[in-house]
């Protein structure tokens, strides 16, 4: 059995009764009384038991201790768990402590300090303390603490309500705070908290989540011994309305010319402070109608100086546009560091730290760190290059490399973003001049310091079309829509490796495909190609390769599986092999058809692949490779050329001496009039009776030694005297050749068509009637002068060489 007894004057009531949601099925025995509840007030002496071995299953116990300092003593000091030998239950003890408001009261707490939990958490062991402030009959909760913190005390105005949960188990018999009476603090409350050696501290304001009484002021006092460093963060803040006033955020300094230093609630707080100071929160006058909520949770940092403190970096990005740098913990921002992690800040001033930083273009900063080890911090960078019109940015190559301001700091660069945005009608084009990409496939996995994703995007696709690095044979991308390009880091060779970076971006005009590939490769190299990988290539989507064969070489190209492995829900998917020489057949395949066996190719050519929409949702992932080897020249190709060279060496020997033997018995030619040839001049269709291949009338002998006339018309003194009519040779200068007429794929052709076509005019000529000249070679004879006739009729052959224009003229 339990006995209690409570004096009358202790003004204490005890509470015993079942825990919430559970059946009574144990139960208090009293005097032949069987109840659930139990209530000693005071000046009574009770005794009683449990009708079950394990009570604390089943009840709880609540002790409330009035304490009135208004209008009587307080009992200052050292307060004591009252009364004794109470049964082993859960238990909370209450001391409502009724104060003026003119007065302050002080809880200190012993060794054990506290820690301040949100709402929710429990302690590590049961034990924790409650405490609630009375403003005008309105109670507001200071906060939930756990033991072993750094809270050493806390000064409140007016009444307070200070609670103890202890554990059944736990046979505590101290409070492990006193009270004291202090003047009044004119404000809410003080929290005052002692950081010794490198610490951290989380706090939050009273009623936490919910509001700050309106038109408040509380202060947090931190200790700090001198040769430490503190940093505050606000992890979570909200702000109300306010009609009146503005909420702020107060520091006392020691030492700081501009005390009190005034931040507002998003504002970066003050970093690397040195030594103890004060931080208060003030509230505002609320709108009546829409008040909102001003809360506040944040953390204090205290950590020995670093050796980095006192080092600043420069990092200029004055000529930098579109830009920003951050500076962060690895794996940010998914992962958020523990409270309870090693901090490492980022400063732009002395007094100005955090744990992401970010730095934007334009300006110049100087940074330094608050930080153990450097290598947990990461770079994280992004450009915007922007085209609206194609006449102002099609000639401008932009460098895609990694500013030296950023390669130059400490840190490691994990990621560097270039956002590439243009019109419709304008594209990107992606070159490596040098370097050249190579994509990372299964088979030839990059293994380089720094990568390059590529992501083409639009409001209804994106085309992911893979990782490339450097060393590889793509020379050139050619993407439609906004382009995404994201250089990522692995380890620390990057800096040494950035140096030789030559990546660049220009706008185009528009293309066809989503996606164009310009090859290049290495004649000794195997390239492996292949659609967007591991993703594959999206529905209805195009993309290209154009691969360069040198001259002296033969490509072999050669699918890696004998189908492209998806079936088509709807349209069709076909891949494309076309060289690129006159006459090249061009080779198409569908999904449902097997891919072409491996085949040489002996000149530049274009692989085409084009996506349908593919069933189950299917990813179309198409490889290729393409191997060079130098072009082999057949024997039987070799002897064809030396007998075909011999034959014509022989034939040219004849003819030579053909041309020789005929020369020396020629008789001169004269010029003949032909009496049967009509000498009108031409005209309409029909006029001469045979048609014009048939017919010699266009052809005129010409003379092809010297002019014989001359002896005819000579007089007694041997001068020739000019007759009308008669042939004169030309005595001006002549050119070293004859202007030639135009080959015959140049005329304009002229449609025949029925007899509704209107007949040329007279004065026109036409194909029909177009004269040309027959012009004999010297030592050819007249028999071959037919070898020369163009099988439709065009008679035209070269007009009279050097020597026999010469002989015309003498």
């Amino acid at each position: 059995s339990f006995t209690i007894s409570i004096h009358k004057a202790d003004n204490t009531t005890v509470m015993i009764k079942l825990k919430p949601g559970l059946s009574p099925s144990c139960r208090i025995h009293m005097k032949n009384v069987f109840r659930s509840e139990l209530k000693i007030k005071p000046g009574e002496n009770v005794t009683f038991t449990f009708t079950c071995s394990t009570p604390e299953k089943y009840f709880i116990m609540e002790i409330l201790k009035n304490i009135d300092c208004v209008s009587g003593l307080c009992p200052f000091g050292d307060v004591h768990l009252y009364p004794l030998g109470l049964p082993r239950l859960n238990r909370t003890y209450t001391w409502d402590v009724k104060a003026s408001t003119k007065a302050g009261l002080e809880l200190k707490f012993s060794t054990s300090w506290l820690r301040q939990i949100e709402p929710g958490e429990t302690c590590p062991d049961s034990v924790s303390y409650n405490i609630s402030s009375c403003i005008d009959k309105a109670m507001v909760n200071i906060g939930t603490f756990c033991r072993n913190g750094s809270v050493s005390r806390i000064k409140l105005l007016g009444g307070v309500a200070m609670s103890l949960h202890l554990p059944w188990h736990l046979p505590l018999t101290t409070s492990g705070f006193n009270i004291a009476n202090r003047t009044s603090i004119k404000r809410l409350c003080i929290i005052e908290s002692i950081l010794k050696g490198e610490s951290s501290i989380t706090l939050m304001s009273p009623n936490y989540p919910l509001g700050f009484p309106e038109d408040e002021l509380m202060t947090w006092q931190f200790v700090i011994p001198s040769n430490m460093r503190a940093s505050v963060f606000f992890h979570n803040y909200s702000l109300s309305n306010c009609e009146r006033k503005e909420e702020r955020v107060e520091y006392y300094i020691p030492g700081s010319p501009s005390n009190p230093e005034v931040f507002k609630l998003s504002d970066s707080q003050p970093a690397n402070i040195a030594g103890s100071f004060n931080m208060s929160l003030q509230g505002c006058d609320q709108d009546a109608q829409n008040p909102g909520i001003l809360r506040l949770l944040f953390q204090v940092v205290v950590q020995h100086p670093q050796v980095e403190e006192n080092v600043t970096h420069l990092v200029d990005l004055s000529k930098e546009k579109n830009m920003t740098v951050t500076i962060h913990l690895e794996r940010w921002p998914s992962h958020v560091p523990l409270m309870s992690e090693p901090i490492c800040l980022i400063c732009k001033d002395p007094r100005t730290c955090d744990r992401v930083l970010t730095l934007t273009s334009g300006a110049i900063y100087r940074i330094s760190f608050l930080c153990k080890d450097l290598s947990r911090l990461r770079i994280t960078a992004e450009k915007g290059i922007g085209c609206m019109d194609i006449r102002w940015c099609q000639r401008k190559v932009y460098s895609l490399s990694v500013p030296k301001a950023i390669t130059r700091l400490p840190i490691r660069l994990h990621k560097f973003i270039w956002k590439l945005l243009a019109t419709d009608l304008i594209n990107v084009e992606i070159t490596s001049p040098s370097l050249k990409l190579r994509q990372d496939v299964p088979e030839q996995r990059c293994n380089t310091s720094y990568s390059y994703s590529i992501v083409s995007a639009t409001p209804e696709t994106e085309l992911n079309v893979g990782v490339f690095c450097p060393g590889g044979s793509i020379e050139k991308i050619q993407m439609r829509n906004n382009i995404t390009i994201s250089l990522k880091t692995f380890g620390k060779g990057f800096i040494n490796e950035s140096i030789p970076q030559d990546l660049k971006m220009s706008f185009v005009p528009h293309i066809k495909d989503e996606c164009t590939f310009t090859v290049s490769p290495n004649p000794k190299a195997k390239v492996y190609l292949q659609t967007p990988w591991p993703y594959g290539l999206p529905p209805h989507v195009s993309i290209s390769w154009f691969i360069v064969v040198p001259s002296k070489q033969t490509a072999r190209l050669a699918f890696s599986t004998d189908r492209m492995g998806i079936a088509c829900e709807t349209g069709r998917a076909f891949v494309n092999i076309k060289e690129e020489t006159l006459g090249a057949e061009e080779i198409v395949r569908r999904e449902d058809e097997l891919l072409p066996q491996p085949r040489n190719m002996h000149h530049n050519f274009w692989v085409n692949v084009s996506n349908c929409k593919p069933v189950d949702k299917t990813q179309l992932t198409l490889q290729f490779w393409v191997t060079f080897a130098d072009k082999q020249i057949d024997l039987g190709i070799i002897l064809g050329v030396v007998a075909g060279a011999g034959v014509l060496t022989a034939i040219g020997l004849t003819v030579y001496c053909v041309k020789k033997k005929k020369k020396k018995t020629q008789n001169p030619m004269v010029g003949v009039y032909n009496a049967n040839v009509n000498t009108q001049m031409p005209g309409k269709k029909g006029l001469f009776g045979k048609g014009r291949q048939k017919s010699e009338s266009h052809v005129y002998a010409v003379i092809d030694d010297a002019v014989v006339y001359g002896h005819l018309l000579k007089e007694s003194n041997g001068s020739v005297a000019p007759e009308v009519d008669v042939y004169r040779p030309f005595d001006g200068p002549v050119g070293s050749l004859p202007p030639s007429p135009p080959p015959f794929s140049f005329r304009k052709d002229v449609k025949r068509s029925s007899n509704t076509e209107e007949e040329p005019s007279p004065l026109m000529d036409t194909d029909q009637d177009t004269y040309t000249f027959a012009h004999q070679k010297s030592g050819q004879s007249e028999d071959n002068g037919d070898a020369n006739k163009k099988d439709k009729g065009d008679t035209s052959v070269p007009l009279l060489e050097n020597k026999e224009r010469d002989g015309l003229v003498e």
